[in-house]
């Protein structure tokens, strides 16, 4: 829990001293971005582990203090399995961190190659329908790199590869997503 308290700060720190980094008349743009891919999960717990495959579906924004540096937060369902006719098993992130870009073309256009680092609340739930019967939640690390094309100064599309990391009580989870994005900049 330490080491989760310990990057928390050092994301919140790296987060507030963006705006020193910002270069004049480029960047300061808010935006959003959805992604779908695949998560190449595990859970291991006592000794055995199982791994699945699964879609992930993400949601997220952020703000770009330029063109290189910025912040953002995100919803990730990692994992969705139906266990039997009423019970469903979801692992699902909420994420918070900074993210870095470099752009190869004119104007902030083009292709470019990036990363991400942060914090996750990952939770694992057992669910009765809208009802939840048994859940388990962790803070853990979540990093990753893409790279794409921005169309131009407001709409990109990438390709990205996040991995999620949780230990919960009884488990610990690896979820690594591979995805294509949309991200709109206002």
């Amino acid at each position: 829990m330490k080491n989760a308290v310990s990057l928390a700060c050092a994301v919140a720190l790296a987060a507030l001293s963006m705006p020193v980094f910002a270069a004049e008349g480029q960047g300061h743009q808010a935006f959003v971005r959805g992604e779908i891919g695949s998560t190449d999960f595990e859970v291991s717990a006592g000794g055995f582990s199982v791994s699945d495959d699964d879609t992930a579906i993400g949601a997220g924004g952020g703000y770009w203090f330029n063109a290189n540096f910025g912040v953002e937060g995100n919803y990730t369902l990692l994992y969705n399995q139906e266990l039997d006719r009423d019970l469903d098993f979801d692992v699902f992130s909420l994420a918070g961190g900074v993210v870095a870009k470099k752009n190869f073309g004119a104007d902030g256009n083009g292709f470019y190659i990036g990363g991400r680092a942060g914090l996750a609340y990952v939770t694992a739930q057992v669910r009765d329908g809208f009802d939840v019967e048994d859940d388990e939640s962790s803070f853990g690390p979540y990093f990753g790199v893409n790279a794409g094309y921005d169309i131009n100064r407001h709409f990109g599309l990438g390709l990205n590869y996040t991995r999620y990391q949780a230990d919960l009580d009884d488990a610990d989870i690896d979820a690594d997503v591979l995805s294509v994005s949309g991200e709109y900049r206002f």
